[in-house]
C-alpha cells in the first residue's frame, strides 16, 4: 500500500520544473488539438467519396435509360468527379500541413521559449 504523504513527497517540484512541466503539457495539448483539426480537415474527402459514388450511380441509371447518350453522360460524369475531387485533395493538403508543418506549433514554441 502506498500512503498519501509519500505521494506528496514525490510530487514536490521546484518552480523551474513546474514551468517546464506546464510547457510540455501545453505543447501536448496543442498537438492533440492539431490532430483533431487534421481529422476534421479530412471530412471533405469523405463527403467527396459519397458524392462521387452518388454521381456514378446516377450516371449508370442514365445510361441504362438512354444507351445512346453513353458518351455524353460518361464525359460529364468524369469531368464532374474530377472537379469534385479537388475538394478532397484540398482537405488532404490542409490535414498534412496541420500535422507536419504546423504553423501554430512553431509560433507556440517561439512564444514559450
Amino acid at each position: 500500500m502506498f500512503s498519501f504523504p509519500i505521494l506528496l513527497q514525490q510530487v514536490q517540484m521546484t518552480g523551474q520544473e513546474m514551468i517546464q512541466m506546464q510547457q510540455i503539457e501545453s505543447a501536448g495539448f496543442l498537438l492533440a488539438i492539431s490532430a483533431i483539426a487534421a481529422g476534421l480537415a479530412l471530412l471533405p474527402a469523405a463527403s467527396t467519396a459519397f458524392g462521387q459514388g452518388y454521381v456514378a450511380g446516377k450516371a449508370v441509371e442514365a445510361i441504362g435509360r438512354n444507351p445512346e447518350a453513353r458518351g455524353d453522360v460518361s464525359m460529364s460524369m468524369i469531368i464532374g468527379c474530377a472537379i469534385a475531387e479537388t475538394g478532397g485533395i484540398y482537405g488532404l493538403l490542409v490535414a498534412l500541413l496541420i500535422m507536419f508543418a504546423n504553423p501554430f506549433f512553431t509560433l507556440f514554441t517561439a512564444f514559450v521559449g
